[in-house]
C-alpha cells in the first residue's frame, strides 16, 4: 500500500475534491502528505527591452504569490489534522507545472502523486493542455487521477 502521497493542488474546485479524496483514502490507509503549490514565477513581458512601470516589483510579485499558496496549503493542512494526517507542504515557484510535480514526487521519495484532472475536453484540453496527462506520461511515480463525479461523462 502507497504510504506517502505527493498532493499537488492549485486550489480550483477539481482540486480540492481531489484533497479531500487523498486526505480520506491518507486516513484510511496511515500514509503521510506532502501538499504541493507550484506558482508560476514573475515573467517579464516580452518587450521588457523597453522601459515599463511595472505595477509591482518581481519581490512583491514573489512575496504575493507565496503568501497565496501559504493560505491555501493552510487550509490543506487544517483539514489533514482533522483527519489525523501527517500532512506537510511546500511551494515551488516554476514554469513548468507537471515537470515540478514530478521532480518533486522523486525528491521526496513520494510513493504516490495523486491529483485531479480538471476535466477539459475538446479544443479547450488541446490549447490549454493537460497537466495531469502530462504527469501521466512521464512519471515513474504511480499516478492515481481523481475525477469529480460531475466531470466523468
Amino acid at each position: 500500500m502507497y504510504k506517502h502521497f505527493l498532493l499537488p493542488t492549485d486550489g480550483s474546485e477539481p482540486a480540492e475534491a481531489a484533497v479531500d479524496a487523498a486526505l480520506k483514502l491518507a486516513s484510511e490507509t496511515g500514509a503521510r502528505v506532502l501538499a504541493l503549490n507550484i506558482q508560476m514565477p514573475f515573467v517579464p513581458p516580452a518587450f521588457a527591452e523597453m522601459p515599463i512601470a511595472a505595477p509591482f516589483t518581481d519581490a512583491e510579485y514573489e512575496k504575493a504569490v507565496m503568501q497565496a499558496s501559504e493560505r491555501l496549503l493552510a487550509s490543506v493542512k487544517v483539514r489533514a489534522e482533522a483527519l489525523q494526517v501527517d500532512c506537510k507542504t511546500l511551494t515551488k515557484l516554476d514554469t513548468s507545472v507537471w515537470e515540478t510535480i514530478i521532480d518533486v514526487a522523486e525528491d521526496e521519495a513520494c510513493d504516490l502523486i495523486f491529483m485531479a484532472s480538471h476535466g477539459r475536453k475538446g479544443l479547450a484540453a488541446l490549447l490549454l493542455g493537460s497537466e495531469t496527462q502530462k504527469v501521466l506520461t512521464h512519471s515513474g511515480v504511480p499516478v492515481l487521477v481523481h475525477r469529480r463525479p460531475q466531470d466523468a461523462d
